[in-house]
């Protein structure tokens, strides 16, 4: 039985590896590709010869860059002070929430397509010339001189202040097309610390004056967008109040006459007949009964304008993109050394998979 199991043991394969294992297997990896050294050095400077290249060709980029404070008197009033005093004792109780539109909301309805096109399609002076904001995207892109030969876009043009009904199925395409540029290469917007409403806008672009303009331009349509959905029932409730406001004044001015006329028509009769004095008299209480009613809706107004006031949220522009703007450009050294490190690891890689491949069919 000893005999048997002694044979069984030396069967078994030993399974464990050890460090001695590991340090022979890595020895013999640099070894191999120590002796495809040469190939390494050829495609590293191949690599790094097109990096330069690219460094070289590539056309810089301006970056843009805008920072505006949000206040919300409304959720200032109701919340700052709890929050500031529980601050005080180490407590962190983050924020509201701030509704519709919080910071964070407000970060991404930067990004709405419909934000982005309808700041596209407002107008911009170029070389004298007023034309949209897409337009000025397009030829900074030079997708004129592609289109030239495409008869679809040959004569595809996106005036000034052209609403999104109004567009064709190859406009919304080209649109979508831009939009999606903006988003993933363009336009970034950046909230540092949760705790301060303090948003930066950045936004790079080859074209430094598509880059300024454009960025103060949605900064601009952002804040009118905030604003009118951030008060519209204030407003609502303010045009409403005016508007009973200006009837009930007409009501009390046309009240007022009516009584000069009564009294002219009476003036001189008999006074015995005091039936003759009923239409002036209603006439004055009409004015009376106006007057409390004009008197209520005055304080009434007044008070929606203060509620208005404080549904205004304020949005202050602190900087503001001030040509020249930073310049951005992968730079020629780098480029060489990104290529060759890239190079070298792209031909490192083949020759490890080679070999393991081979080892494998083997």
């Amino acid at each position: 039985m000893a005999e048997i199991s002694n044979q069984m043991s030396e069967q078994v394969p030993n399974n464990k590896f050890t460090f001695k294992d590991a340090f022979i297997k890595g020895r013999e990896w640099f070894n191999f590709l120590l002796s495809k050294w040469l190939i390494i050095v050829v495609v590293g400077l191949l690599g790094g010869g097109l990096g330069f290249f690219y460094a070289w060709l590539q056309k810089p980029s301006y970056k843009a860059t805008l920072t505006f404070a949000l206040e919300d008197q409304q959720q200032d009033g109701r919340l700052g002070g709890a929050l500031s005093l529980a601050s005080q004792f180490g407590f962190d109780l983050g924020s509201s929430g701030g509704g519709m539109f919080a910071s964070a909301n407000l970060i991404e309805l930067f990004k709405s397509r419909t934000i982005i096109q309808q700041t596209l399609m407002l107008p911009v002076q170029v070389d004298n010339k007023t034309i949209s904001y897409a337009e000025m995207f397009i030829q900074g892109q030079e997708w004129r001189k592609k289109w030239a030969e495409k008869p679809a876009l040959k004569d595809l043009q996106f005036l000034p202040n052209t609403s999104r009904e109004q567009f064709t199925r190859t406009q919304d395409s080209v649109m979508g097309a831009i939009y999606e540029i903006i988003i993933k290469t363009s336009l970034n917007v950046i909230q540092k610390d949760k705790k301060v409403d303090i948003i930066t806008l950045e936004m790079k672009s080859g074209n430094e004056s598509f880059a300024k303009n454009f960025t103060e331009a949605l900064a601009q349509q952002v804040s009118d967008f905030y604003i009118s959905s951030k008060n519209k029932k204030a407003r609502m409730n303010m045009e409403i109040i005016q508007k009973q406001t200006d009837s009930i004044r007409g009501l009390l001015n046309g009240a007022i006459t009516d009584v000069a006329v009564a009294n002219d028509n009476t003036f001189g009769l008999n006074p015995a007949l005091n039936v003759q004095r009923t239409t002036s008299t209603r006439r004055q209480i009409d004015v009376q009964y106006n007057v409390a009613i004009l008197a209520e809706l005055i304080k009434q107004t007044e008070l929606a304008r203060v509620t208005l006031r404080k549904e205004t949220p304020l949005i202050q522009v602190i900087d503001k993109p001030i040509p020249p703007l930073p310049k951005e450009k992968l730079g020629k050294l780098m480029g060489l050394i990104i290529g060759g490190i890239l190079g070298g690891l792209l031909i490192v890689f083949i020759l490890v998979f080679r070999r393991l491949f081979k080892q494998w069919m083997a």
